[in-house]
Formats: C-alpha cells, sequence, structure tokens
C-alpha cells in the first residue's frame, strides 16, 4: 500500500511517503551516509519509536543524536524551542546536520521552526506520529511555537526535505488524538472536495477501525489536497487561507483554555460548526448542510458545542490577533457549500457572536 506524492515547490520540492513500514527504509528519508542527524521526539512517543529509527539510520552510516522534550500543546514553547537549539549547539552541529521531528504537530512545528533558525536555515525531515500531522501539519512548511497571546503567532515558512508518514504510528494514538485529526481530515472535504466528504460519510467508522485501506487512502487524499493548495501559494497570501476554515474561532478557544485542555482538532471541529453558522447568517450556507457536518463530526466522536466556561466575548480578543486580520477587521473563511469555501472581509463582530451562541 505504499503511496508517494510531490509537494511541486520548484527547487524546494520534495516527497511524501506513506506506508506501513516507512521508518524501516532508509531510502525515503533522503539522507547520505555519513551525515549527522539530530532527531527531536517527545517522552510518549520516544519510548516506542526512537531506537528503532535510531537504530536504522546509524546501520545506514548516519551518526544520531536525540533531544526528547516534555508532550502537549502546552510545551510548544520558546523554552521547548531552545532546548532543541541548545541540544544542536552543545553537540557541535553544523550546517550540514538534519534535524528530523519524529512525533505529533507540535514536535513538527517546534523542530521544523528550530530547524528554519539554527545557523539561520538546517534540513529537517518530518516523521509524523499523529493523524492529524500526518494529514496536515508535517506538510506545507508552516513551523511556530505559541505565546500566551496567541497560538503560532511566532514562526517561519519552512519546507522540509522530506515528509515520512508511517501508518503503523496510528495503532498506538489514542482514541482522542485520532477523532482530533479526523477533525481537519472533515476540513478538506468541506473546502475542496464534496466527493471525499461523502466518501468520508460512508467510511468514518473504517477509520475509527484504523481500516489499512481506507486510512492509507485517507490521508493520500488529505496530502494531495494540501499539496496542491500550498504549491499554488506557500506563504498564505491567497488561497492557502482556506486551509484555516474553523481555526480562527478554535485558536481562540485553545488559547484561552489554556493550550492542551482542548486539542486542537476539538477546537478546529468546534470552530468549524461556528463558521458554518456565520456563513447561514450570511445566507451563504443551507441549514441541510450544517446538520451534515455536525453528523460527521459527531460520528468522528468530535465535539460540535462550544465551551460552557467560555463566554462568546471571550472570542474576539483572540480572533483580533489572528494573522488574517486586515486593519483590524475580522476575515473568516466561511463555506458557501460542502466543498466550496471564501474568505469574506469585514466581518462584524455581531455576526461573530451571534455564530458562537448558536453553536451549542
Amino acid at each position: 500500500m505504499l503511496k508517494t506524492l510531490t509537494v511541486s515547490l520548484n527547487e524546494r520540492s520534495y516527497p511524501i511517503t506513506i506506508g506501513e513500514n516507512t521508518l524501516n527504509s532508509f531510502e525515503y528519508f533522503k539522507l547520505k551516509s555519513g551525515q549527522r542527524v539530530l532527531i527531536a521526539t517527545n517522552e510518549t512517543i520516544a519510548p516506542l519509536y526512537l531506537s528503532a529509527l535510531t537504530a536504522m539510520l546509524e546501520k545506514n552510516g548516519i551518526k544520531v543524536d536525540n533531544v526528547i522534550v516534555p508532550d502537549g500543546e502546552q510545551y510548544k514553547t520558546m523554552e521547548t524551542w531552545n532546548t532543541i537549539l541548545s541540544t544542536l549547539l552543545k553537540n557541535n552541529h553544523t550546517r550540514n546536520t538534519v534535524l528530523i521531528a519524529l512525533g505529533g504537530g507540535v514536535i513538527g512545528d517546534v523542530a521544523g521552526f528550530a530547524a528554519a533558525c539554527y545557523q539561520r536555515g538546517i534540513k529537517f525531515i518530518q516523521v509524523p506520529t499523529t493523524l492529524l500531522s500526518q494529514v496536515d501539519s508535517s506538510v506545507g512548511g508552516k513551523t511556530a511555537i505559541n505565546h500566551p497571546l496567541g497560538k503560532n503567532m511566532i514562526g517561519a515558512f519552512y519546507q522540509p526535505q522530506s515528509v515520512v508518514i508511517n501508518l503503523n504510528c496510528l495503532k498506538t494514538l489514542p482514541q482522542r488524538e485520532l477523532s482530533a485529526g479526523l477533525a481537519e481530515v472533515i476540513k478538506y472535504g468541506i473546502i475542496l472536495d464534496p466527493d471525499f466528504f461523502s466518501w468520508l460519510e460512508n467510511n468514518i467508522d473504517a477509520l475509527l477501525a484504523l481500516e489499512p485501506q481506507a486510512m492509507s487512502y485517507c490521508i493520500y487524499h488529505c496530502c494531495k489536497l494540501k499539496a496542491e493548495v500550498v504549491a499554488a501559494d506557500e506563504t498564505e497570501q491567497d488561497m492557502r487561507a482556506i486551509l484555516n476554515l474553523g481555526h480562527t474561532y478554535g485558536h481562540a478557544i485553545e488559547a484561552e483554555l489554556g493550550y492542551g485542555n482542548w486539542l486542537h482538532g476539538e477546537a478546529v471541529a468546534v470552530g468549524m460548526v461556528m463558521a458554518t453558522q456565520a456563513a447561514k447568517l450570511l445566507g451563504h450556507f443551507s441549514n441541510s448542510d450544517i446538520e451534515r457536518i455536525k453528523s460527521l463530526l459527531l460520528k468522528a466522536k468530535l465535539p460540535i458545542s462550544k465551551p460552557q466556561q467560555m463566554t462568546a466575548q471571550a472570542y474576539i480578543p483572540h480572533m483580533l490577533r489572528d494573522k488574517k486580520v486586515l486593519s483590524g477587521k475580522l476575515r473568516l473563511v466561511l463555506p458557501t457549500k460542502i466543498g466550496h469555501v471564501e474568505v469574506v472581509d469585514n466581518v462584524s463582530q455581531d455576526l461573530v457572536l451571534e455564530s458562537i451562541e448558536l453553536t451549542r
């Protein structure tokens, strides 16, 4: 079931390899014998995959160091970023070193940002181990750390040299994390592909059961859709913003309630429902499509109601710090139908507040 595709960015193009035993295959990493590598991973992933990956690389003539950091969104910080940089420095790594991010979206984002900064840029490889990182955050070169006032506010666009996806990693993923990843999967159907959305309606149980053929197709299709968007708009000047459906609301939930209390995918799921309500209020979206989306999110074991401990007004300061804001005006990615979204300028705060209140 090995699948491959390419993110086409001229001299920065790179392959994505998807399979069940990819961590055993040196060829997918695009390394050369004699190179030095630093593997950045976390305390959850290290006991599962670090030894096997290190052994495979050393067998092929790679000198390997590692750095293990705490696990969780609350550790997507400058301190963790600095720990990775300090390890590179203490071990005398040079511009020829390759940094491997072994873990979920947090590790991928922080390690990628460290790679972008160390000696003004070293190569790095994404080895995503969660569904969310496999279908979304490992592809496209967005790297960042969080700030208490906003998610992903400090970072860089910096592409990896390869993405190596191992389907077997999903077998060790907790159910809640699997569902969180499905939020990003469902997002692709809403924004770009109505047929894929229908396929998800018919195959969500197979994905929850980690059925290999369904999961392989799902991850490949999501990566293909994202690769096409990234190739058209690498640094989010225009259409790449559509990938942020639900994220403006969702990031507000994460920041207000404390990073890690709601998983990113959980917050995005509720954020997408809020976005559909905003679209409906503008007369752009049907109630029947809202119900289809809510039904699929529920089948994926995701929340569809706003967190009760958070007032609607509490969203606004966070949303006004969103990277899509222009001249102090809110801009939201809103659906017009399943399979198509638009970036809407000058969305009023009153409409935003109403869309939040409706999501209950």
